[in-house]
Formats: structure tokens, C-alpha cells, sequence
């Protein structure tokens, strides 16, 4: 089982992560090592995966917590492992529980405060960087929480990088020309620095900042990607949680 860990986490003895991969359990195409429920393959078989890849990282199904994701801006507040329902981000400041983004393209972005011992994870498409869900969460972790910026330890998954996600004209325009790049009349969007720009517009330092470098849709014999594969594609999950002791 092949599943990425990032050094700005894993140098923090408190934090659990993993972000998944295609390869796991020996599976096979079209969906390899897939999270997802909703993308036709067999239901046994992701439960399967799943439980595997969760006790891999010291966590059960029960301990858990997933959400059905729509490309909005709602925000869940985590007591329980479990599905939480229809968000798009997920904030607690329970022990032992973990948080569960899907990804097989959209930038994840998972952030640590060690201060406040809090935890958040955040799935943004296109959609969610445009309506700004990551700044959404920023602001709640700062107003409800107490949170601060200069304490927050933050990581942005493989996505698809900037030269890959060729967006239309009618997505373009909806975004600073900072973060577009135009090729043969063809417009190419970067999410993940959209993201990043976000968190440094807030405060958090930039070297408690990881993004990664690993592009979903050029590295396909690890990473999942819906923009290369298409219906057929799986999905992976980055997990964060915290640890009852340091």
C-alpha cells in the first residue's frame, strides 16, 4: 500500500496522516485502490479498502469521518467518526478522530493547529475556490475557535496542476488573471496556488506551508484522476487526525 505522508506532518509526532493512492491491495483497473462509493465500483470491495487503509494509519471506519461532497461551501463541526452529510470542509477538536477529504483532482488542503489543538480538512474544485471555502474556514477557526493564523500548520494535496486543467472561457472569467494562463486560445487555471495565496492573505507563515508538487492528472500510475480517466476513475482520501498524546 502506497500512501503519501507529507514531511510538514510528519515531523509532528501528534498528527496522523495519509493521503491514498491507486496502489493498495493489489487492485486492479479501472478503479485500483478506490475510497469512493459513487463511482461504480463494488461496494464490498471499498469497504474493504477502506477499513485496510484506515487501520494503516492507526484508525478504524467507526473513527472516521466522511462527508458527501457537492462542491459548495458548508462547513461541519466533527464529534463522531461517520458520514457527516453534504459539506465540503470539516473542523474538530476531537482526539482520535479522522477527517476525510476525497480528491481524484480538486486541491484538498488539511490544516493543524497546535495551540488550540484543532484540526480541519477542505475540499476545493474550482467551485469552492471561487465561493472561497478555505478563507471561510480560515475565518470560523479565528472567530469560534480563537484560532490564529501564525499557529495554523497547513498542507495542500496532488491536485491537478495549472498546465493540465484547461477550464472554459465561462470559468475563466471568474478568476484574477493572476491564476490563468492562456495557450493556442485555451485557458488553464491553478487552483492550488489560489489556495496557497489564500492562506498567506491570512497570515499563515509560508514555511507552515507544504503544497505538493504532485500533479493527478501526469501521474497516473499512482494518482487518481476524473479529468484522465474520466467515469472510471477512483478516488482517493487524505486524512488528518489527532493523536491522544504527543
Amino acid at each position: 500500500m502506497l500512501i503519501i505522508n507529507p514531511y510538514i506532518f510528519k515531523q509532528i509526532p501528534e498528527i496522523t496522516f495519509g493521503f491514498s493512492t491507486k496502489i493498495g491491495l493489489q487492485r486492479h483497473q479501472p478503479y485500483y485502490f478506490n475510497m469512493s462509493y459513487s463511482v461504480g465500483d463494488d461496494i464490498n470491495v471499498v469497504l474493504k479498502n477502506r477499513e485496510k487503509y484506515f487501520n494503516q494509519l492507526g484508525l478504524n471506519s467507526k473513527s472516521v469521518a466522511y462527508q458527501k461532497q457537492v462542491h459548495g461551501d458548508g462547513i461541519s463541526f466533527i464529534t463522531e467518526g461517520g458520514d457527516c452529510g453534504k459539506c465540503d470542509a470539516m473542523i474538530t477538536d476531537k482526539k482520535n478522530i479522522g477527517l476525510a477529504i476525497s480528491s481524484a483532482d480538486c486541491c484538498a488542503i488539511f490544516i493543524y493547529d497546535p495551540v488550540k489543538e484543532l484540526i480541519a480538512g477542505v475540499h476545493s474544485g474550482w467551485k469552492g475556490t471561487k465561493i472561497k471555502i478555505l478563507l471561510k474556514v480560515l475565518q470560523i477557526l479565528s472567530n469560534e475557535f480563537d484560532s490564529s493564523p501564525g499557529d495554523m500548520i497547513c498542507y495542500l494535496s496532488p491536485s491537478i496542476l495549472q498546465q493540465n486543467y484547461k477550464v472554459g472561457p465561462d470559468v475563466a472569467e471568474q478568476f484574477d488573471l493572476n491564476y490563468l494562463q492562456e495557450k493556442n486560445r485555451n485557458f488553464y487555471l491553478n487552483i492550488s496556488k489560489i489556495n496557497y495565496d489564500i492562506l498567506l492573505d491570512y497570515g499563515v507563515y509560508p514555511h507552515n506551508i507544504q503544497i505538493s508538487n504532485l500533479c493527478t492528472y501526469e501521474y497516473a500510475s499512482i494518482l487518481h484522476s476524473y479529468r484522465r480517466d474520466g467515469k472510471q476513475s477512483g478516488r482517493a482520501l487524505g486524512i488528518i487526525a489527532m493523536k491522544d498524546e504527543k
